[in-house]
C-alpha cells in the first residue's frame, strides 16, 4: 500500500497495476511473445464472466479491443465523476474526508490522460487541497492546463506571478475590446456610452475574471493591484471601468465574501444605480455624499479605488452630461450654480475622478480641492454662452428683420467670454464641461455655438479634448451634421483651430480619418487634399493607422474615378448614340 502516498512517477505502476513498464518487460523476457500477450489481456482485461463470451462476438464485427475497452472505461469514469461531484455538492466533514482518502489512492496516476479527468474532479470537489499536490500540478504544465479554475485559485493564492500570467492576456484583451468600439471606422453611430452598464459587465473577459476570482478575497485584491499598477503605468482609464465592472459583476452574484469588504462596494453600487437610470436624485447624491465626507482619517486610501471608480469614462460622461443638465435648469428658473447642491456634488466627483492618476501616483489620498471660482466664474461664463444659444434659436424662429439679425448677431455670436478659456486651460473639471457643452451643441446641431465652443476647445486643460470616448462622441455626432462642411467657416474651426492642434497624437488622427470617411463627399477638393496631406501616417503611426489611411485613400480614388468617366466618356456608350441625326425640319425654315 506504499504506493498509494507516492505522488505521480510512472503511471499505473505507482498503484500495482501492470501497465506500459510491465508489458515491455514480458515481452522482452519470454520465449512467446503472442501466449505472453494472451496472459496480459486475460489477467488485465474486465474480469467479468458475462462480458467474456462477447469479446469473440465483437472480434467479427471488427471491434478492436482498444476501442471497446476504451467506451467502457469512458462510461465508467463519467459515472465516477458525477458521483464525486455529488459527493462533493453535499456539506459535512465525512464526505470530505472520503474525498481525500479517493485523492491519495488515485492521485499517482494523474499523468494517466485517461485517468486524469477522475483525479481532477476530486481535486475540485476538495475545498483546502493539501500542498502536496498543488506543487505537483505547478511543477507540470500538461498537469496545469488540464486544472479547473476552482483548483488553480488554491494555488494562485500563494503565486501572484502565477496569477498575472492567467489575468494578463484576458486585460489585454478588454482593452482592446474597448479601442475596437472607440476606433471603429464601419459605424458612425455613437455605440461606446450607448451600452447599459449590466450589458457591458455581462462580457466574457469580466465573466472569466469574475469566475477566476471566485469568493477569494486575496485574488481580487490582487486583480485590483494589478489594475491600479496598469493604470498608473498607462494612463488608460479602461482600467478604471474595468475595476467598477468587475466589483458590480461580484455584485449582482452576491458574492458577499468580497462586496461585504470592499469600502467602494455602496459607493460603486449608488453610481451604478444613477448611470443605469440616468438620474441622480436628492436622495441618492445624499448617500453619495455621505460617502465622500465619511472618509475618516486612517481610511484615506479609499478615496485612491473611488477616485478610479470615478476616473471611468462612464461616469464621467454621466457626471458631466448631467451638470449640463442641470446647468440648463438653473438658466430657466433663474437659479445660481452655487445654490445647487447636486451641481456642487457632481464637480466634486468629477474633479476626484479627474485627479485620480495623480492621486494614485503620488499616494496623496485627499480629494482635490474645488476652486470656488469654478462656480462663481466659470459655471456663469459657460451658462451665458448656452443663454446665447436660446436667444439664436429663438431668434431663427421669428419672421426676418436685418437690423434685429445683425443686433443679435453682434450680441450672441461673439467669441466666447475669457473666462471660458482661462479655465478651461486650468481646470479639468472646467475642461470637461466644455467637452460635454460641446457635444450638447453638436445634438441640437447649432451650427452657432459648435462654431464659437471649438474655436477654443484645444486649449483644454491636459488635452483632455483629444480623449479617445470624447473624441468618439463628437465625431459620431458630426458625421450627423454633413452639409455643414460645405462652409470653409465650420471647416476652419473644426480642423484647422481645432483638430490640427492635436494632430501630434495617434489616435486623434484616426478619429479625424473616420470623420473623412463619411463626410469627405461635401468637402471641397482642396480642402481634402490639405487633409490628407496632414493626416498621412509617419513611422511613429501604428499599423491600423496606415491601414485607415489607405482605406480611405482608395475610396477617394475609387469614387473620383466614375464620377470623371461620367463626365468624359459616358454620352459615348448611350444608346442614343446608334440613332441617326434627324433631318431638318420644314417647320424650322
Amino acid at each position: 500500500m506504499a504506493a498509494h502516498n507516492k505522488l505521480p512517477g510512472t503511471g499505473l505502476e505507482d498503484v500495482g497495476v501492470p501497465g506500459q513498464t510491465f508489458l515491455r518487460d514480458a515481452l522482452t523476457s519470454c520465449t512467446d511473445p503472442l501466449k505472453a500477450i494472451e496472459e496480459f489481456q486475460l489477467e488485465n482485461g474486465i474480469l467479468l464472466p458475462s462480458l467474456r463470451p462477447m469479446l469473440p462476438l465483437l472480434d467479427l464485427h471488427g471491434v478492436r479491443r482498444l476501442d471497446f475497452h476504451t467506451s467502457v472505461l469512458e462510461e465508467l469514469r463519467d459515472k465516477l465523476i458525477s458521483h464525486i461531484n455529488v459527493l462533493g455538492g453535499k456539506d459535512g466533514k465525512g464526505n470530505e474526508k472520503k474525498l481525500k482518502e479517493l485523492l491519495a489512492k488515485s492521485f499517482p496516476v494523474v499523468k494517466v490522460k485517461a485517468l486524469r479527468p477522475v483525479i481532477m474532479g476530486i481535486l475540485k470537489n476538495i475545498p483546502h487541497i493539501d500542498d502536496k499536490y498543488l506543487k505537483v500540478l505547478v511543477r507540470d504544465r500538461d498537469l496545469y492546463n488540464d486544472t479547473d479554475t476552482e483548483v488553480k485559485r488554491q494555488i494562485w493564492q500563494d503565486n501572484q506571478s502565477l496569477f498575472g500570467d492567467e489575468v494578463s492576456p484576458l486585460l489585454s484583451q478588454y482593452i482592446r475590446e474597448k479601442e475596437n468600439v472607440l476606433f471603429d471606422h464601419e459605424s458612425f453611430a455613437n455605440i461606446f456610452f450607448t451600452s447599459s452598464p449590466k450589458l457591458r459587465r455581462g462580457s466574457p473577459v469580466v465573466t472569466k475574471l469574475k469566475h477566476m476570482v471566485g469568493t477569494s478575497i486575496k485574488l481580487y485584491d490582487m486583480v485590483l493591484q494589478f489594475l491600479r499598477t496598469l493604470f498608473l503605468r498607462t494612463k488608460n482609464i479602461h482600467y478604471c471601468t474595468l475595476r467598477a465592472e468587475l466589483l458590480m459583476t461580484l455584485h449582482d452574484a452576491e458574492v458577499q465574501e468580497i462586496i461585504s469588504v470592499d469600502p467602494c462596494h455602496k459607493f460603486t453600487w449608488c453610481l451604478d444605480a444613477c448611470i443605469r437610470e440616468k438620474n441622480v436624485d436628492l436622495k441618492r447624491s445624499r448617500e453619495l455624499q455621505g460617502f465622500l465626507d465619511g472618509v475618516k482619517k486612517g481610511t484615506e486610501q479609499i478615496l485612491g479605488d473611488l477616485s478610479m471608480t470615478l476616473c471611468d469614462p462612464f461616469a464621467v460622461n454621466f457626471l458631466a452630461t448631467s451638470a449640463i443638465k442641470i446647468l440648463h435648469h438653473l438658466i430657466n428658473t433663474e437659479g445660481l450654480p452655487r445654490d445647487n447642491t447636486i451641481l456642487i456634488l457632481l464637480l466634486r466627483m468629477l474633479a476626484l475622478g479627474l485627479g485620480s492618476w495623480n492621486i494614485i501616483n503620488t499616494q496623496e489620498f485627499k480629494e482635490p480641492k474645488l476652486d470656488s471660482q469654478v462656480v462663481t466664474k466659470y459655471m456663469p461664463a459657460l451658462m451665458s454662452l448656452m443663454v446665447d444659444d436660446q436667444v439664436r434659436a429663438l431668434h431663427n424662429k421669428l419672421p426676418p428683420d436685418e437690423r434685429e439679425s445683425a443686433i443679435t448677431t453682434i450680441e450672441h455670436s461673439g467669441p466666447p467670454p475669457d473666462a471660458c478659456e482661462a479655465y478651461m486651460r486650468e481646470s479639468p473639471v472646467c475642461s470637461i464641461l466644455a467637452m460635454y457643452y460641446t457635444l450638447h451643441a453638436a445634438k441640437l446641431k447649432d451650427r452657432g455655438a459648435l462654431l464659437r465652443i471649438l474655436s477654443i476647445l484645444g486649449s483644454c486643460n491636459n488635452n483632455l479634448a483629444y480623449s479617445d470616448p470624447f473624441l468618439h462622441a463628437l465625431v459620431a455626432l458630426l458625421i450627423q451634421l454633413p452639409d455643414e462642411f460645405q462652409g470653409e467657416d465650420f471647416s476652419t474651426v473644426l480642423f484647422d483651430e481645432f483638430f490640427f492642434a492635436g494632430l501630434s497624437k495617434d489616435n486623434v488622427t484616426r478619429h479625424l480619418l473616420k470623420l473623412l470617411w463619411y463626410i469627405h463627399p461635401k468637402l471641397p477638393e482642396t480642402r481634402i487634399h490639405t487633409l490628407m496631406k496632414a493626416l498621412q501616417p509617419g513611422t511613429q503611426h501604428n499599423e491600423s493607422v496606415h491601414k485607415l489611411y489607405e482605406a480611405l485613400q482608395q475610396k477617394l480614388h475609387t469614387q473620383a474615378e466614375p464620377a470623371q468617366a461620367t463626365t468624359e466618356m459616358d454620352y459615348l456608350d448611350s444608346p442614343l448614340m446608334s440613332v441617326p441625326m434627324p433631318t431638318p425640319s420644314p417647320y424650322h425654315m
